[in-house]
């Protein structure tokens, strides 16, 4: 029977990308009049409720790998993971120079974060074996 202990460097990643997305929701959703030309009807708890339907993927992730569905854990893992490029969005509404330095950095943790998810998953799913450390 194959292991459904999740890898730990997966843990890392998924933790690291966890609280990136959070703090750049967090952000967006504190200072949410500031975020140029978002639409009016994007309010404070909307972004928050955003971000947790999205954590919610990872954890259904989580939890599917854990259950020993392997395949459909990581390939969850990478769709959590794809959300986080959503933040580029804000750059189609606006040109990163209208963002503030705090906004684009919050944008641009979240998208690395996601990046290093994402290529560890695919990587994961590809090889089809765990490199526990």
């Amino acid at each position: 029977m194959r292991s459904t202990r999740i890898p730990t460097y997966l843990l890392v990643m998924l933790a690291f990308y966890c609280v990136a997305s959070f703090i750049h929701f967090a952000h967006n959703a504190e200072f949410i009049a500031s975020y140029p030309n978002l639409p009016p009807w994007l309010t404070r708890t909307k972004v928050y409720a955003a971000w947790l339907a999205i954590t919610s993927v990872g954890l259904v992730a989580i939890a599917a790998y854990k259950l020993g569905l392997r395949v459909l854990g990581i390939v969850l893992i990478a769709i959590y993971a794809a959300f986080g490029f959503d933040g580029l969005a804000h750059y189609s509404r606006a040109p990163f120079l209208a963002h503030s330095l705090a906004m684009n950095a919050t944008i641009g943790f979240e998208v690395v974060a996601a990046a290093v998810l994402l290529v560890a998953s695919f990587c994961l799913l590809f090889r089809g074996r765990t490199m526990d450390t």
